[in-house]
């Protein structure tokens, strides 16, 4: 359960990029929308915040590091959800998309927030995609924010 109200610096000026699962999308769209309305609720502005489908989870680092060579944007958020099953193939994909996105974010020099729901069941993912547990877009936006502007502050 989420323990503290997420505080944020002020996304005016920034450009951001969301990029969502298409796989869940139940879950992956509540998602996307509390991190475009916190990225709004913020001082950002819906121009300046674009949305972009991938195919699934294992899309996300492509996808991210298309958006990083093109420099257009301040920071990334990648949102997916992955549902473990009878196999440890959700551990696979998710290990590689989280290392895939630290390297690009660490290549890039901006934030590439990780909102990638890891869950033991759809309903674990639902507590997290709004439910009882917050919801994990909403903090990934959060702190895409944050880290993009304490970037701008220490070289400016």
């Amino acid at each position: 359960m989420q323990s503290e109200t997420q505080q944020t610096s002020s996304a005016k000026g920034l450009r951001v990029a969301i990029i969502v699962s298409n796989y869940h999308q139940t879950i992956t769209m509540n998602l996307a929308k509390a991190a475009q309305s916190t990225f709004i609720a913020s001082g950002g502005l819906s121009e300046d915040c674009k949305l972009v489908h991938a195919a699934g989870a294992w899309e996300l680092p492509i996808l991210a590091k298309s958006f990083a060579k093109a420099d257009e944007v301040d920071a990334i958020v990648a949102l997916a959800c992955i549902i473990s099953g009878e196999t440890t193939h959700d551990r696979i994909i998710g290990d590689a998309i989280a290392q895939g996105l630290m390297t690009i974010a660490l290549q890039w020099g901006h934030p590439v927030s990780m909102g990638v729901l890891t869950c033991q069941s759809f309903e674990q993912a639902q507590a997290r995609s709004g439910g009882s547990s917050g919801n994990k877009g909403e903090e990934a936006m959060h702190a895409a924010i944050q880290t993009a502007m304490t970037l701008k502050e220490c070289h400016s």
